[in-house]
Protein backbone atom coordinates (compact mmCIF):
# COMPACT_ATOMS: atom_id res chain seq x y z
CA UNK A 1 0.00 0.00 0.00
CA UNK A 2 1.15 3.39 -0.75
CA UNK A 3 2.38 5.68 2.13
CA UNK A 4 1.45 9.43 2.78
CA UNK A 5 3.46 11.49 3.39
CA UNK A 6 2.17 14.93 4.72
CA UNK A 7 4.71 18.08 5.04
CA UNK A 8 2.90 18.83 8.22
CA UNK A 9 5.25 22.10 9.27
CA UNK A 10 2.69 24.30 7.12
CA UNK A 11 -0.29 22.02 7.40
CA UNK A 12 -3.75 23.23 8.44
CA UNK A 13 -5.27 21.30 11.50
CA UNK A 14 -8.10 21.40 9.63
CA UNK A 15 -6.77 19.27 6.89
CA UNK A 16 -4.58 17.47 9.52
CA UNK A 17 -7.67 15.92 11.09
CA UNK A 18 -9.59 15.29 7.58
CA UNK A 19 -5.73 13.04 6.68
CA UNK A 20 -6.15 11.21 10.17
CA UNK A 21 -9.81 10.23 9.73
CA UNK A 22 -9.43 9.22 6.19
CA UNK A 23 -6.02 7.06 7.06
CA UNK A 24 -8.03 5.40 9.59
CA UNK A 25 -10.56 4.44 7.69
CA UNK A 26 -8.96 3.26 5.17
CA UNK A 27 -6.11 1.85 6.78
CA UNK A 28 -3.32 3.46 4.92
CA UNK A 29 0.09 4.67 6.20
CA UNK A 30 0.52 7.84 7.00
CA UNK A 31 3.88 9.89 7.89
CA UNK A 32 3.74 13.42 9.29
CA UNK A 33 7.22 15.08 8.83
CA UNK A 34 7.85 17.66 10.77
CA UNK A 35 10.63 20.32 12.48
CA UNK A 36 8.69 19.85 15.85
CA UNK A 37 6.52 17.41 18.08
CA UNK A 38 3.30 16.96 16.68
CA UNK A 39 -0.04 16.38 18.60
CA UNK A 40 -2.06 12.99 16.67
CA UNK A 41 -4.21 10.74 18.20
CA UNK A 42 -2.82 7.24 18.87
CA UNK A 43 -3.20 5.28 15.46
CA UNK A 44 -2.02 1.71 14.00
CA UNK A 45 -1.69 3.89 10.77
CA UNK A 46 -0.75 7.68 11.94
CA UNK A 47 2.93 8.47 12.78
CA UNK A 48 4.54 11.67 13.35
CA UNK A 49 8.64 12.00 12.23
CA UNK A 50 10.04 14.87 13.86
CA UNK A 51 13.31 16.23 12.10
CA UNK A 52 16.38 18.21 13.65
CA UNK A 53 15.75 21.95 12.93
CA UNK A 54 17.03 23.28 9.57
CA UNK A 55 16.64 25.06 6.83
CA UNK A 56 14.28 21.89 4.37
CA UNK A 57 15.41 19.14 6.66
CA UNK A 58 11.45 17.86 6.59
CA UNK A 59 11.57 18.36 3.12
CA UNK A 60 14.49 16.40 2.98
CA UNK A 61 13.38 13.59 4.84
CA UNK A 62 10.22 12.91 2.71
CA UNK A 63 12.28 12.83 -0.24
CA UNK A 64 14.41 10.67 1.06
CA UNK A 65 11.63 8.33 1.82
CA UNK A 66 8.95 9.05 -0.79
CA UNK A 67 8.54 6.03 -3.35
CA UNK A 68 6.60 6.05 -6.66
CA UNK A 69 2.88 5.75 -6.01
CA UNK A 70 3.30 7.53 -3.11
CA UNK A 71 1.04 10.75 -2.27
CA UNK A 72 3.11 13.53 -0.50
CA UNK A 73 0.95 16.44 0.92
CA UNK A 74 2.67 19.95 0.50
CA UNK A 75 2.49 23.52 -0.71
CA UNK A 76 6.20 23.66 -0.80
CA UNK A 77 6.95 23.77 -4.37
CA UNK A 78 10.72 22.46 -4.58
CA UNK A 79 9.58 19.60 -2.22
CA UNK A 80 6.54 18.90 -4.71
CA UNK A 81 9.17 18.93 -7.69
CA UNK A 82 11.50 16.73 -5.79
CA UNK A 83 8.44 14.00 -5.20
CA UNK A 84 7.11 14.14 -8.67
CA UNK A 85 11.00 13.13 -9.95
CA UNK A 86 10.71 10.55 -7.77
CA UNK A 87 7.16 9.36 -9.02
CA UNK A 88 5.40 9.79 -6.42
CA UNK A 89 1.74 12.28 -6.46
CA UNK A 90 1.39 15.62 -5.06
CA UNK A 91 -1.73 17.44 -3.92
CA UNK A 92 -1.37 20.77 -1.68
CA UNK A 93 -3.73 21.11 1.25
CA UNK A 94 -6.20 23.04 -0.28
CA UNK A 95 -6.63 19.42 -3.22
CA UNK A 96 -4.73 21.12 -5.89
CA UNK A 97 -2.53 18.42 -8.15
CA UNK A 98 0.80 19.01 -8.65
CA UNK A 99 1.81 17.48 -11.72
CA UNK A 100 5.32 16.94 -13.65
CA UNK A 101 3.89 18.85 -16.50
CA UNK A 102 3.04 21.72 -14.51
CA UNK A 103 5.18 22.66 -11.41
CA UNK A 104 8.37 24.27 -12.97
CA UNK A 105 5.97 27.15 -14.26
CA UNK A 106 4.78 27.57 -10.88
CA UNK A 107 7.89 27.14 -9.01
CA UNK A 108 9.07 30.44 -11.63
CA UNK A 109 5.81 32.20 -11.23
CA UNK A 110 6.47 31.71 -7.31
CA UNK A 111 10.41 33.05 -7.59
CA UNK A 112 8.96 36.08 -9.56
CA UNK A 113 6.52 36.93 -7.07
CA UNK A 114 8.83 36.45 -4.29
CA UNK A 115 10.95 38.65 -6.31
CA UNK A 116 8.08 41.02 -6.09
CA UNK A 117 7.57 41.05 -2.49
CA UNK A 118 11.59 41.84 -2.23
CA UNK A 119 11.31 45.11 -4.23
CA UNK A 120 8.40 46.45 -2.11
CA UNK A 121 5.59 45.20 -4.03
CA UNK A 122 2.59 44.24 -1.51
CA UNK A 123 1.23 40.81 -3.17
CA UNK A 124 -1.29 39.63 -0.88
CA UNK A 125 -0.89 35.81 0.35
CA UNK A 126 -2.84 32.91 0.22
CA UNK A 127 -6.49 33.51 0.94
CA UNK A 128 -7.46 31.97 4.13
CA UNK A 129 -8.49 28.45 5.00
CA UNK A 130 -11.52 27.64 5.24
CA UNK A 131 -14.71 25.17 4.79
CA UNK A 132 -14.00 25.20 0.66
CA UNK A 133 -10.62 24.61 0.76
CA UNK A 134 -11.06 21.74 3.59
CA UNK A 135 -13.97 19.79 1.10
CA UNK A 136 -11.81 19.98 -2.02
CA UNK A 137 -9.01 18.76 -0.17
CA UNK A 138 -10.92 15.96 1.55
CA UNK A 139 -12.28 15.14 -2.11
CA UNK A 140 -8.62 15.41 -3.63
CA UNK A 141 -7.26 12.88 -1.10
CA UNK A 142 -10.38 10.54 -1.34
CA UNK A 143 -9.89 10.03 -4.86
CA UNK A 144 -6.41 9.40 -4.57
CA UNK A 145 -7.16 7.23 -1.51
CA UNK A 146 -9.43 5.61 -3.85
CA UNK A 147 -7.11 4.83 -6.32
CA UNK A 148 -4.56 3.42 -3.89
CA UNK A 149 -6.62 0.65 -2.64
CA UNK A 150 -7.82 -0.28 -6.28
CA UNK A 151 -3.98 -1.16 -6.99
CA UNK A 152 -3.74 -3.37 -3.68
Amino acid sequence: MPTLWIDADACPRHAREVIVRAAERTQTPTRFVANHRLPLPPSAWVSALAVPGGFDAADDAIVDRVAPGDLVVTADLPLAEAALAREAEVITNRGEALTRDGIRAQVQMRDFMETLRASGEHTGGPKPYGDVERRTFANALDRWLTRAQQRR
